[in-house]
C-alpha cells in the first residue's frame, strides 16, 4: 500500500477508535441510568438495567425482595407499584400462577430491555462522533493554534481537575450520614434454605430471598404462594403434556384440510393457554381463533393475560379475535393487535387458506358483576349491521365462512337470514352445538358456542386449578369452507375428553 493510503487509513482508524472511546461508555451509562414503566403481572412496574447478573423484584415494604438469575451479566431491577387486589393473599396467589406460567411476561422484559439497550446504543453512538466531528470542524489551522496556546499551567490545572472530580466519585461513600443500622442488610439466601419444610419445585430453586425483610406474616404469605405455585406447576404442566399425547383421538387434517382452534372466555387463566396450545398442535391447527373475554374488567392490569395468550401462539401467524363483554374499553383489542392479532372490527377478511372472516366486538361492557352497560350501539343495532355486511358479501359472491362473535346472539341474525356457513362464540361458559340452521334465503348455516376455555365461574378463572370444564375446538376446513368440528374438554379434575369429529352439514343448498 502506499504511503499515502496507509496515512489515510491510519487516521480512519483514530477515528473510529476516537469515536469508540466515547461512544461504548455513554450507551454503557445511558443504559444504566434509563428506566422504562410498563406494566407486569397485574402491576405499574419501573424496569431499569443492571449489570448484576439478576432479574431483581422489589415488591415493596411489606414483601421481601426477590432475585432469580439471567443467566448472562444483563440483569434489570423490576420496582412493584401499584395494582388492583383485594389481600395480599389474592395478590400471592396471583403470583403463584403467573410465577408457574411466566413466559408471556418474561418475554414482555425481555422485548422491553432489548429496546432500551437498542436504543441506548444509538444514543451513544451519537455522542460518539461529537469528538471526531468537533475535530474536523475546527480544522488543522486552529487545532494547532489551540495545541501552541496550551502551557504546562493550563494542563496541569486541567490535569488535578480531573483528578478531583474522580476522587470525589469515588469517595462519595465517605461522606454518606445515612443510619444504615435502620435498613436491613442485603442479604441474599435460596429460598429453599428459608423455607426448608416447604416443597420447592426444581423451577424455583434458583429464586434468592432477602432475608432481613422477611417477617412472620410475609413468611407464611410466601409459603402460602409456594404452595401455589407447586399446585399450578404441576396441574397445568401435567395437562399440557398429556395434551401433546392426543393426536391419535383427534381427526389429523387431510391435504388440503386447514384446522383453526377456537379458544373463549380465558379469563386470565394462563395457565391455560399452554394447555390449548399443545392441542392445538395435536390437531394440527395453523389458526387461531379468540372469542373473547381474555380478562375480566378489560383493565391494563390484566396485560398478563393478554401477554401470556401473545406469548403461547407467537409462531402462529394468522390470530384472529374480538373483545367480549368483560373487554371493557379499548385496552384489549389495541393490545393484543400491537401483539400480532387480527382485531376483527365489522369488515370481512380473508385468511392465507381462502377462509372468509367476519366478527366485531361485543357492544356492551361488564364487570366482576353481573350487571351490564351498553356503549354507542345497541346490542341489536349491532347485530342487523353485522348480517347487512354478511348478506351483502353473500350477495357479492363472497360468502362469509366463519362469523365470529363473543355471544351467539349477535350472528343470529346473519345466520337466520342465510349469510355465513358457521357462526362460533362463547359467552355462556357452556358449549351449546353444533346446531343447523336454515337461513331464509334457504342456504343452511351451523351455530356452535364454545366452553370456557380457562375454567371460569362467571368472570373468575385465576386459581391453582380449573373452577369449572375448559373446553376448546378445532375446527376443520376446505377450499375455505368449515366441513368439521371437534371439541376437547377438560374437567376440573384434569381429565379430556375428546368429541367425536363432528361433520358439517351440506352449506348450500
Amino acid at each position: 500500500m502506499p504511503r499515502g493510503g496507509v496515512r489515510v487509513a491510519l487516521r480512519a482508524l483514530a477515528y473510529v477508535v476516537a469515536w469508540a472511546v466515547v461512544a461504548v461508555p455513554a450507551a454503557y451509562l445511558l443504559l444504566l441510568a434509563d428506566t422504562r414503566t410498563t406494566v407486569i403481572a397485574g402491576h405499574d412496574v419501573a424496569v431499569s438495567p443492571t449489570v448484576d447478573g439478576h432479574a431483581t423484584v422489589d415488591l415493596g415494604a411489606y414483601l421481601p425482595n426477590v432475585r432469580y438469575p439471567t443467566g448472562s451479566r444483563l440483569g434489570v431491577d423490576l420496582v412493584v407499584g401499584k395494582t388492583q387486589v383485594d389481600s395480599y393473599q389474592s395478590l400471592l396467589q396471583r403470583y403463584a400462577l403467573i410465577g408457574s406460567h411466566p413466559e408471556g411476561e418474561v418475554a414482555k422484559v425481555t422485548d422491553l430491555v432489548h429496546d432500551m439497550v437498542l436504543a441506548n446504543a444509538l444514543k451513544g453512538a451519537a455522542i460518539g462522533f461529537v469528538g471526531p466531528g468537533a475535530w474536523l470542524l475546527l480544522g488543522g489551522r486552529r487545532r494547532r493554534e489551540l495545541v501552541q496556546g496550551l502551557t504546562r499551567r493550563r494542563v496541569a490545572f486541567a490535569v488535578l481537575g480531573a483528578a478531583v472530580a474522580v476522587a470525589a466519585v469515588s469517595a462519595e461513600p465517605l461522606f454518606d450520614r445515612s443510619d444504615t443500622t435502620a435498613v436491613a442488610g442485603d442479604s441474599w439466601e435460596p429460598i429453599g434454605s428459608l423455607f426448608p419444610d416447604t416443597s420447592i419445585p426444581s423451577d424455583a430453586q434458583r429464586i434468592e430471598v432477602q432475608r432481613g425483610l422477611i417477617t412472620t406474616g410475609s413468611q407464611r404469605l410466601i409459603e402460602s404462594a409456594l404452595t401455589s405455585y407447586h399446585t399450578s406447576l404441576h396441574f397445568y404442566r401435567d395437562l399440557a403434556q398429556r395434551a401433546a399425547g392426543l393426536g391419535r383421538q383427534l381427526r389429523q387434517p387431510r391435504p388440503g384440510d386447514t384446522v383453526a382452534l377456537f379458544v373463549a372466555d380465558r379469563h386470565d387463566n394462563v395457565g391455560m393457554d399452554p394447555v390449548a396450545r399443545a392441542i392445538g398442535d395435536a390437531g394440527g391447527a395453523t389458526i387461531l381463533y379468540d372469542g373473547g373475554d381474555d380478562t375480566s374488567t378489560g383493565e391494563p392490569w390484566e396485560s398478563f393475560s393478554l401477554d401470556s395468550v401473545a406469548a403461547a401462539f407467537d409462531d402462529i401467524d394468522e390470530k384472529y379475535t374480538v373483545a367480549g363483554n368483560h373487554d371493557n374499553g379499548d385496552f384489549v383489542g389495541g393490545y393484543l393487535s400491537d401483539r400480532g392479532f387480527t382485531v376483527l372490527d365489522g369488515r370481512p377478511v380473508q385468511t392465507d387458506e381462502g377462509i372468509r372472516v367476519l366478527g366485531v366486538a361485543d357492544p356492551r361492557s361488564s364487570g366482576l358483576g353481573s350487571w351490564r352497560t351498553t356503549s354507542g350501539i345497541s346490542f341489536d343495532d349491532q347485530a342487523d349491521r353485522l348480517a347487512d355486511v354478511a348478506c351483502r358479501a353473500n350477495d357479492r359472491g363472497e360468502r362469509v365462512t366463519t362469523l365470529l362473535v363473543h355471544d351467539a346472539n349477535l350472528g343470529r341474525p346473519a345466520l337466520d337470514r342465510g349469510c355465513v356457513d358457521l357462526l362460533i362464540a362463547g359467552h355462556l361458559h357452556t358449549q351449546i352445538g353444533p346446531d343447523v340452521v336454515v337461513g331464509s334465503n334457504g342456504d343452511n348455516g351451523v351455530t356452535f358456542t364454545n366452553g370456557t376455555t380457562g375454567g371460569a365461574a362467571y368472570a373468575v378463572a385465576l386459581g391453582t386449578k380449573l373452577r369449572r370444564d375448559a373446553e376448546v375446538t378445532l375446527i376443520t376446513y376446505r377450499n375455505g369452507h368449515p366441513i368439521g368440528l371437534q371439541p376437547v374438554m377438560i374437567s376440573t379434575t384434569g381429565a379430556f375428553t375428546v368429541a367425536p369429529y363432528d361433520l358439517m352439514p351440506s352449506i348450500t343448498n
